[in-house]
């Protein structure tokens, strides 16, 4: 029974090339990931990010929105423009002092695969029978979904994925 988990194990894995097939031989010092996640990985800036999507911009908006403390959306905004991924606008209403919208830059825009794949997991592991809301294309009303494609379109398996050492890639000097 333990031979045959461990073979449907693997099957359900991408494939390592190389020195990574052998996981006690290396660790992922350098991980993509976790740079990631350095940036984005508290609920506030997921968070945040969803309140751009929807279209809020100001400071007030997603402290509410989101639920947290001022300081709390002053310090995840603030790490957020200095990542790059939002970008300071003045704006200045009447009689008030200029004050700054916060929108998404390229850069943020390149980040909302991994909110909409969030929140399509969310939506089929989560929320039970239905989901609250749906993601559809504007001018088709047809469903949007974040999928693993090839460069050529094909849709890759996770059993189908090949991980690799990039040969172009050198690692940081300390």
């Amino acid at each position: 029974m333990s031979q045959v988990r461990i073979a449907m194990i693997g099957v359900m894995s991408a494939v390592l090339e190389g020195p990574l097939r052998d996981l006690r031989s290396w660790k992922p010092d350098h991980c993509s990931i976790v740079k990631a996640l350095d940036v984005v990985g508290t609920r506030s800036a997921l968070l945040i990010l969803r309140e751009t999507i929807y279209g809020t911009t100001r400071f007030d908006g997603f402290a509410a929105r989101v639920g947290i403390t001022d300081a709390a959306a002053a310090a995840a905004l603030r790490k957020l423009t200095e990542a790059g991924l939002l970008r300071k606008e003045p704006y200045q209403e009447e009689g008030k002092r200029t004050r700054h919208e916060y929108v998404l830059t390229d850069k943020g825009r390149d980040l909302l695969p991994v909110i909409f794949a969030l929140w399509q997991w969310g939506d089929k592991y989560l929320q039970g029978s239905e989901a609250p809301l749906e993601r559809v294309e504007d001018s088709t009303g047809e469903p949007v979904r974040v999928e693993i494609r090839s460069a050529a379109g094909n849709e890759v398996p996770l059993e189908n994925l090949r991980i690799r050492l990039n040969k172009n890639w050198r690692r940081p000097k300390p």
